[in-house]
């Protein structure tokens, strides 16, 4: 699977969403991810409400395999839910 996680710099999230990328990296082997820095890539807030088909007011924003997860606090509760061994949850 591969997740995409569209950010800012600065942005204290957008970290903790990669954070839980990487560790995801890290305990799966079917899991990669890329980070594209909405700035520096020129992509807007509209753009991505767009691709998620919905509107979007904050970022991160998460996709994984071109399904819309959401914001960090979404990704993080996917990840929990669907994502780890159940050993790993608590």
């Amino acid at each position: 699977m591969h997740t995409v996680i569209y950010g800012r710099p600065g942005c204290p999230f957008c970290v903790k969403a990669r954070q839980i990328a990487d560790y995801l990296k890290n305990a799966r082997d079917d899991f990669s991810y890329e980070y594209i820095d909405m700035i520096q890539a020129g992509v807007s807030k509209g753009e991505l409400s767009e691709k998620a088909g919905k509107p979007v007011y904050t970022v991160p924003q998460v996709f994984l395999d071109d399904s819309h997860i959401g914001g960090c606090d979404d990704f993080e509760a996917y990840t929990m839910a669907r994502l780890l061994p159940k050993e790993q949850v608590n």
